[in-house]
């Protein structure tokens, strides 16, 4: 006789997900079914299947009460396997990196986020990031090539400049030919990516990849499992949003202890997008407590902040 739940798994089973998966999703799961070498399954592999149907059926707000369902299923479930994933690490050794998508794997920025990525994965931290193209792609890229010399960043990136932005026709092929190339069996990284934003692909470097259709469930969840702290690299409307919700979560000291929110480009943060003088006249005026902010161009610098603040209990 089935239980209740395996009744409604039942149900819900004729969709191009699982609401009940068992796993985090990885390069080989989320993109069954592409091919490097066949331009035609750029358009058939399971994540753009997942996506199409995601349009089809209402996108945010679910058309249907048993697709409504079958999606929280689906991200309940996730959720669950990211929870477990992470009682793996101290929570102060998970690190996050925000950013902008539309950062090119050519430019400096990317190659700074790599090298910042790569050298903390290689000192104990697990990166995380929202899982897409830009700054997010670079701080999976980094932590792949940790145990490798610093020379394979420039190798890596050579391999994908024949793409340079998630827009073009070879960037997802380029980026597995970077996974045969430079495979990885010790580092993990997690990224966090959504449906909401599928027009955008989500970088296949991530190891685990906890992708959800809630975008809202997503950004928080980003941001508070990030106990180490938060890098901010050059973005615009979405990395400001998540700027000042982390904001909140340490003005109110949310999980019991404030964390670093470290701001990488000091022309970017202090002039294009002055969000560093802002917050730091909030804080100095008494507006905001809590905040551990920092302003820096140095790699080295922000590394000895994050792991600095790892030592502290």
């Amino acid at each position: 006789m089935q239980t209740l739940i395996e009744h409604i798994r039942e149900k819900l089973s004729n969709r191009p997900y699982s609401c009940a998966p068992t796993e985090l999703y990885s390069a080989d799961t989320l993109y069954a079914g592409f091919k490097a070498d066949d331009p035609a399954t750029r358009y058939t592999y399971f994540d753009i299947q997942v996506y199409d149907h995601y349009i089809n059926t209402g996108k945010g707000r679910a058309e249907t009460e048993e697709e409504a369902l079958a999606r929280v299923l689906h991200d309940h479930n996730i959720y669950r396997l990211l929870c477990e994933f992470l009682d793996q690490y101290e929570k102060r050794k998970v690190v996050g990196i925000m950013g902008g998508h539309g950062i090119l794997r050519t430019s400096k920025d990317y190659k700074d986020v790599v090298l910042l990525s790569k050298h903390l994965t290689e000192s104990g931290s697990l990166m995380i990031s929202g899982g897409g193209p830009g700054a997010m792609e670079a701080t999976h890229l980094g932590a792949l090539l940790a145990g490798y010399p610093d020379s394979a960043i420039d190798e890596a990136i050579e391999i994908l400049s024949v793409a340079p932005s998630f827009k073009e026709d070879l960037w997802l092929a380029s980026a597995f030919t970077v996974l045969k190339r430079f495979p990885q069996t010790q580092y993990k990284s997690l990224s966090i990516p959504t449906w909401l934003y599928g027009h955008e692909p989500s970088t296949p470097f991530a190891t685990h990849i906890a992708k959800l259709f809630d975008n809202s469930i997503r950004e928080d969840t980003i941001l508070t499992v990030a106990y180490g702290g938060i890098v901010y690299t050059p973005g615009s409307a979405g990395t400001t949003q998540e700027i000042f919700q982390e904001i909140t979560q340490n003005h109110y000291l949310s999980y019991g202890f404030s964390s670093p929110m470290i701001f990488m480009g000091e022309d970017f943060w202090t002039n294009e997008m002055p969000m560093y003088p802002l917050l730091d006249s909030l804080v100095k005026s008494g507006r905001y407590k809590n905040l551990l902010l920092s302003l820096t161009d140095n790699i080295n610098e922000v590394e000895n902040i994050l792991v600095e603040f790892r030592k502290e209990k």
